[in-house]
């Protein structure tokens, strides 16, 4: 019955402001086929290709004397945490819950895995936030420094996590050995009995499947986090936070745009970034939380992701809230010796005639939401063909 009132009641709210709700949807949608589908396409086809052709396998033996001491998860965990770091979330999720599916990782190996894997991506750091809220370049170093070495730490914290249940299924130490790696990868290829168009067409069509979801919540929580705003929720647990942020020595304004970064991190840091606060170091510690914390719409596509394979959740969430307090207190510790010393060497050196905003991550962002629409709708195209061919062949 309560579950059923709050269904409720989000509709009402939906009702009673139509006009901004389709706003918000409209907003989650452009974010999605514009950015987020064209940026994460490539890289989760690629992951499926890689773990059904072996590499995978290749990389578990070469990594495995540096996954397994750092972070308490075999070799092929690598995979996850640098497709996650350069791809950014929740393509971590996705390949701890293939490699889960291959029985290649342990259940709590998955949940360690997936604590750490799901970071933010280099194109969203520098081109989103860093130049497209900030204006400011020089402000990404700081924030990708705080926010990938608070995710390796983040990792090593997690491995004591479970490790009373998984002693017994651990495996004696090996040394590396390219020829054992090769022999992985090609024992793994010769088990995948499908040929190389099935392969490619289901490695299509498994990572549409995951970006529809994946679009389905960045909508979902856009227009969650505009009903919440109209209502007064967000605000009245942004006054709740002010005592804290006084405490903090935190400017209280920033306390609204720090709740609804929690919701969406888009969101969040655009208003942070507008808010233009002085010491400017208070905006950089609430961002880089809210980017170690992933924000709850990300965490429901992770929860999505992983429930398939029964992976509980809250060793994640649990681990949301460490990387956002490590991350904020290395954004503290660097930010003198990585913005500041740097930003006045710049104005120094740098001639007055060149714009400090153009990056090249402004660049790979502009071309995605130029060219992202029908990268989107191409690849819609090619799955309903791989599909209709496919249902075609059955019915033969």
């Amino acid at each position: 019955m309560h579950v059923c009132n709050n269904y409720d009641f989000f509709a009402f709210t939906l009702i009673k402001y139509p006009n901004d709700a389709l706003e918000a949807s409209i907003r989650g949608i452009d974010m999605w086929w514009e950015v987020v589908f064209p940026s994460l396409l490539p890289f989760f086809i690629t992951a499926e290709l890689l773990l059904s052709f072996g590499v995978v396998k290749f990389l578990g033996v070469m990594f495995e004397p540096i996954m397994r001491p750092l972070f308490n998860v075999p070799g092929v965990g690598s995979f996850a945490w640098i497709m996650g770091m350069v791809s950014g979330y929740p393509t971590g999720a996705k390949i701890s819950v293939r490699l889960r599916e291959q029985n290649q990782i342990s259940q709590i190996e998955a949940e360690r895995l997936v604590a750490f894997t799901n970071s933010s991506s280099p194109l969203f750091i520098f081109g989103a936030i860093s130049v497209g809220f900030f204006h400011d370049s020089r402000l990404g170093i700081l924030l990708a420094t705080a926010h990938y070495v608070g995710n390796a730490i983040t990792g090593i914290c997690m491995r004591f996590y479970g490790r009373k249940v998984d002693k017994p299924k651990r495996k004696e130490k090996r040394n590396v050995s390219l020829k054992r790696a090769f022999h992985e990868m090609h024992h793994t290829r010769m088990e995948d009995k499908r040929p190389f168009g099935e392969i490619m067409g289901d490695a299509v069509i498994n990572s549409i499947k995951t970006l529809v979801m994946v679009g389905g919540f960045i909508i979902l929580f856009s227009v969650l986090n505009k009903m919440l705003f109209l209502i007064g929720i967000t605000p009245l647990i942004a006054s709740a936070f002010q005592n804290i942020f006084q405490f903090l020595f935190i400017p209280i304004e920033l306390a609204l745009p720090f709740i609804s970064g929690l919701f969406e991190i888009t969101l969040g840091a655009n208003m942070i970034s507008k808010e233009n606060m002085d010491p400017f170091l208070a905006s950089v510690i609430l961002v880089s939380f809210i980017l170690g914390f992933n924000g709850f719409s990300i965490q429901a596509q992770v929860a999505s992701i992983i429930s398939k394979q029964n992976i509980r959740f809250y060793p994640y969430f649990l681990a949301r809230i460490l990387h956002g307090f490590i991350a904020s207190i290395l954004a503290i510790l660097l930010y003198k010796p990585l913005y500041l010393d740097r930003k006045e060497t710049d104005i120094v050196d740098m001639p007055v005639t060149i714009p400090v905003q153009n990056s090249e991550w402004t660049n790979i962002l502009l071309l995605f939401e130029q060219y992202g629409p029908i990268i989107t709708i191409a690849t819609f195209g090619i799955g309903i063909t791989i599909l209709y061919h496919r249902m075609k062949t059955n019915i033969k």
